[in-house]
């Protein structure tokens, strides 16, 4: 499948094309070369291109990830946070976390009105809604995995923003749909704020965030975290009500965890540990309908279905009441993913109908999470795999551009409990072990995965969506490894998700009729929604063909080395 735009970018360093097409290319296969699979297919040629230069998957993903702040900006970020799960092809794996942090000045009740009522406006929009950015300095920690240096990496974004690319349809109308929003958190003008609507094949030139980009390139992170952006950022939360000082900002710090890893039917999975509970849920949904014997069945039949929604069911009431950064709770990991556990948890599983949400976790209100998250994936022809997803949370964050710097910032403090009891803008509620507190990772959904098979990098994968990430990557897995699907019907195929509360079954409108009447004969309540995440994945088999696909919901598109 493509598209056309009609694209004018003409760099001396790098060259896209002149007068020429963007092609948004949904699957190629290939043999000795490497794949990027990203949200907008300029990201993904980023990435591919320095691959050609030299560069392998960690050079290719970092390269995608800034050109993605840059045509990507309602996700792809340098104003957010995010997770990478590695392996190279010497076996080490390894993940980063460069999540968000509170503020220093953030507080448990900073969100409660003087009734000791929720106020989600100010979490999930404008200055105070801004958790401390941690995208760049993870940009930073993943250079010492890669071959070329960050001032050859970060060149194809500052062409990007310094030369303009043309925008598509579904960007043109994001932006259309947002502009009161722009309008209202915006002290200063914007470039995302014109009196006419966008439309397909605007060209968007951002110098402001080209001279962010440059400072970084000249000065490393200290061209973030410190001086002319730091103090612009500070500025900003000035403006109105922010909290980030230019200390806060100085002493970010990313993680660098070891990954959950788990076998599931011989394949070993790679995952991201707390403070995601994407790798937790996974390991919990994966194993819990294992011993039901999926691959008996039909993928999306009633069998299957209720199987699975069975398992995220009692997953996702565990994330409400045990997850959140290990930095400041007890992580009980080892307990929430072992056999023992998860065996006497599905006891309860009643094929003849479904289980009350009351009966699998303790009813306390959960937080809503944004579905506004991107994700790339990356294989390198030397076997190197990385997977990394990254966001703002909310669509463009908290709304919010730092005058002067270009980029939008999150909304990333709504990921706390912001009330224990009150869910956030994805619906998922939380409790104490999520609660506000300064330098504390908020609880995330995002699953970066690697599978491994006979020690080589399997499948790899991940997606946007909010809640529903964690749900997606377990479909997909099972879809491949189970169901035996190609990766393509993998990727497309229709999706569905329950999260333990709300009490119901979220599936995308093209879902098997009767699978769904079947499943409301079992008291199971459906709803219907237009999509469910945006998965990018790339399988590789035994002989190392490798096929890259991209998710056919949105512009998202596959690039070749």
């Amino acid at each position: 499948m493509k598209k056309t735009l009609f694209l004018l970018i003409i760099s001396s360093n790098f060259l896209f094309a002149q007068f020429t097409d963007i092609n948004i290319v949904k699957e190629i296969r290939t043999k000795d070369k490497g794949l990027v699979v990203s949200a907008h297919p300029l990201a993904s040629e980023a990435g591919a291109k320095i691959m050609k230069m030299g560069g392998n998957a960690f050079d290719a993903v970092i390269a995608a990830q800034y050109a993605l702040a840059v045509v990507y900006p309602q996700a792809g970020n340098i104003g957010g946070g995010g997770f990478l799960v590695g392996v190279k092809n010497t076996g080490e794996k390894f993940t980063i976390d460069f999540r968000e942090t509170a503020p220093a000045k953030a507080s448990r009740d900073m969100y409660l009105d003087k009734k000791g009522n929720a106020n989600t406006d100010l979490s999930q929009n404008g200055r105070l809604a801004v958790g401390i950015p941690g995208s760049v300095a993870g940009f930073y920690a993943t250079l010492k995995h890669a071959n070329l240096p960050m001032e050859k990496l970060i060149q194809p974004a500052i062409d990007l923003a310094e030369q303009g690319f043309a925008i598509t349809e579904k960007e043109a109308n994001l932006l259309n749909k947002q502009m009161h929003y722009f309008n209202e958190h915006n002290k200063i003008q914007t470039v995302f704020q014109k009196k006419n609507p966008w439309k397909q094949g605007d060209i968007l030139i951002q110098k402001d965030l080209a001279e962010t980009l440059k400072l970084i390139q000249k000065n490393g992170e200290k061209g973030f975290y410190e001086g002319k952006t730091a103090e612009l950022i500070v500025a900003e939360m000035k403006r109105v009500n922010g909290i980030i000082t230019l200390n806060d900002l100085k002493n970010y710090k990313v993680a660098e965890r070891k990954p959950i890893v788990f076998d599931y039917k011989g394949n070993e999975i790679v995952s991201m540990p707390l403070p995601s509970s994407g790798g937790i849920l996974l390991a919990q949904m994966l194993k819990m309908s294992g011993y039901e014997n999926l691959e008996k069945y039909q993928q999306n039949s009633t069998e299957a279905v209720q199987i699975m929604v069975e398992a995220e069911k009692r997953a996702f009431a565990d994330r409400a009441e045990f997850m959140g950064d290990p930095g400041f709770i007890t992580d009980k990991t080892s307990m929430l993913i072992s056999d023992q556990y998860l065996k006497n948890r599905w006891k309860s599983f009643n094929v003849s109908k479904a289980t009350p949400s009351s009966e699998v976790g303790k009813i306390t209100p959960q937080p809503k999470e944004s579905t506004e998250t991107t994700h790339i994936s990356v294989i390198d022809k030397e076997g190197n795999a990385v997977a990394v997803t990254t966001t703002l949370n909310g669509l463009y964050g908290s709304k919010v551009v730092v005058a002067g710097a270009g980029f939008f910032l999150n909304n990333e403090m709504d990921d706390f409990s912001i009330k224990p009891g009150v869910p956030n803008m994805f619906g998922a509620v939380g409790g104490e072990a999520n609660k506000i507190e300064p330098g504390k990772r908020m609880l995330s959904s995002m699953t970066p995965t690697i599978v491994m098979k006979n020690g080589k990098p399997y499948i790899i994968v991940g997606t946007p969506g909010g809640t529903t990430i964690p749900t997606s990557v377990y479909q997909s897995i099972v879809n491949i490894i189970d169901f035996k699907l190609s990766p393509g019907m993998s990727v497309n195929a229709p999706k569905f998700h329950h999260q333990w509360l709300p009490e119901t079954v979220m599936v995308e409108n093209n879902f098997p009729e009767t699978t769904l009447q079947n499943l409301e004969k079992k008291n199971y309540k459906i709803e219907r929604v237009t999509q469910i995440g945006r998965t990018e994945m790339i399988v590789i088999d035994e002989n190392g063909n490798a096929i890259a696909v991209a998710d056919g919901r949105g512009d998202d598109s596959v690039a070749v080395e």
